[in-house]
């Protein structure tokens, strides 16, 4: 069995070299000399995971038990994994002080290195720059496979660790398991941002567009009189969407589609994004609540219909699919057109209704799940990024007592870090404030006078006027006018902007 020490050294190795194919090659090798039963434990690890999901363990708690080490390495892959699963299922009453023996136990068995490496991981702060890409290509490696059989197999499973256990046992053959299918969901398709149509049609030529309704993403599932509703991050939430189920009772084929839904008021306009997003907060009283906020739902893609895969098809053939199977008023509004007054006439209507702007498509595209692929672009009216709160400040006067001023991080794909490009504190009503405190507290890291540093795994949507040269911030860059459009618990920090991102939208605005 493989000692916890042999994944910390592996770890410690990755971090310190900046080469992707030297971390590639270090991690190859690491899953190559495992057990089966101990990939789908390690490769979560060295992407500064766990397949257990968040703990709800404070830092203050987990420093509270660092302290005597083992002289030497003892813990297997499987005691790490046992013990935190255990630690996951403590709740109720007494949880506090049974959480903390179990801490006591694991961490006590660990050496220095080993309870340095648990502390980051169980914190979120374990930094390695072994990104999804890095991780891919890695398994491949390992399993003697192309990087792009793994990444396909990873988008229709879900992931990578049980693609990588596998592929490491069965090889190719043991990939065909993984296709898409129905009532399993596959990661959702991404955009890129766009700064206008002008530049859109300049890279996509003819295009498809469709209104950009600002409302939660869904992939829904249908088989016969079977439906089921999954969010973006691959959560069933038929239940608390009943009107997603109805709208689709009449249809006959067998799907897998893509999504929006969205609360709109009397006249048809979209009620804010946050507004929408309580129907996915709320687990009592649906009916209830159905009656006082109720969904519409609008599709825009057709992954499968009769059993027949539509992922490599072109964008152009799914939407023509799509059309066919649906009736007209669950259809995203759209448009194919080259023409930039017919396109931009199509912008200004969806902004008039209310919406954010348009998305641009690429009409020989495919669907590239779990990608942020070149062939969708997104048009909005107003500079918008997804951002992670990485630090908050204590606020002052009215504010006191609150975290107020978010620090606000771009991703950087090359460290797997987040880079910051400034701060604010506008668009904070008194719930907001009251709520992220709370939220703030329970993710914190350390703290000094002024600030709490946390745990980046809050995303927020910012809107800002510009990008502007600044040298007070890591990336040289910061964001002018910056204020909170709303908090996105629909995203992972890992769909959080780059700032690669940021330096391009920096670079076109000295054009």
């Amino acid at each position: 069995m493989t000692l916890l020490a042999e994944v910390v050294r592996v770890s410690a190795a990755v971090a310190a070299t900046s080469g992707r194919l030297e971390k590639t090659r270090l991690i190859a090798e690491c899953l190559r000399a495992l057990e089966p039963g101990e990939v789908e434990i390690a490769l979560p690890y060295l992407s500064g995971d766990m397949r257990q999901g968040k703990l709800t363990v404070g830092s203050a708690t987990l420093r509270a038990v660092m302290g005597a080490a083992a002289a030497a390495p003892s813990l297997t892959l499987h005691d790490v994994d046992t013990a935190l699963t255990a630690l996951k299922s403590v709740k109720g009453k007494g949880s506090a002080a049974a959480r903390q023996a179990r801490l006591n136990e694991l961490f006590s068995r660990a050496t220095a290195e080993e309870q340095d490496f648990l502390l980051r991981l169980m914190v979120g702060e374990l930094r390695q720059g072994a990104l999804e890409g890095v991780m891919l290509d890695a398994v491949a490696a390992a399993a003697n496979l192309q990087p792009a059989e793994v990444r396909r197999a990873a988008t229709f499973a879900g992931g990578i660790p049980q693609v990588a256990r596998a592929a490491l046992a069965g090889g190719r053959t043991a990939l065909e398991q993984f296709a898409i299918r129905l009532m399993q969901p596959v990661l959702p398709m991404l955009a890129q941002p766009c700064e206008d149509v002008e530049t859109a049609l300049g890279a996509l030529g003819t295009a498809l567009f469709e209104w950009k309704l600002d409302g939660a993403r869904v992939q829904v599932h249908k088989a016969g009189d079977e439906i089921r509703v999954f969010t973006r991050n691959l959560n069933d939430v038929t239940a608390a969407v009943p009107e997603v189920t109805a709208a689709l009772r009449g249809v006959s084929s067998s799907l897998i589609l893509d999504g929006e839904v969205i609360a709109l008021r009397t006249d048809g306009r979209p009620h804010p994004f946050q507004i929408t997003m309580r129907r996915f907060s709320r687990k009592l009283e649906v009916d209830a609540v159905r009656g006082e906020l109720p969904l519409s739902v609008f599709f825009f893609d057709c992954l499968l219909r009769d059993g027949a895969p539509l992922v490599d098809r072109s964008a152009r053939e799914r939407h023509g699919i799509l059309r066919e199977a649906l009736p007209a008023q669950l259809v995203t509004p759209s448009l194919i057109t080259r023409e930039r007054d017919d396109a931009e006439r199509f912008y200004q209507e969806a902004l008039a209704r209310g919406h954010e702007g348009l998305m641009a498509k690429a009409l020989d595209a495919p669907y590239e799940a779990g990608r942020r692929g070149a062939g969708w672009l997104k048009l909005k009216r107003a500079h918008t990024l997804d951002l992670v709160v990485i630090a908050a400040e204590w606020g002052h006067g009215r504010r006191r007592g609150w975290l107020s001023n978010l620090h606000l991080g771009a991703r950087d794909p090359a460290s797997g870090g987040f880079v910051m490009l400034g701060k604010t504190f506008k668009g904070l009503t008194d719930a907001t404030l009251e709520w992220q405190t709370r939220e703030f507290l329970a993710r914190e890291v350390s703290r000094d006078e002024w600030t709490v540093y946390l745990r980046p795994e809050l995303v927020v949507e910012i809107a800002f006027n510009d990008v502007q040269e600044s040298p007070h911030y890591p990336a040289g860059m910061a964001l002018r006018f910056a204020r909170l459009k709303g908090y996105r618990p629909d995203k992972r920090p890992e769909e959080a902007d780059t700032i690669d991102t940021v330096r391009q939208i920096y670079e076109r605005s000295l054009s």
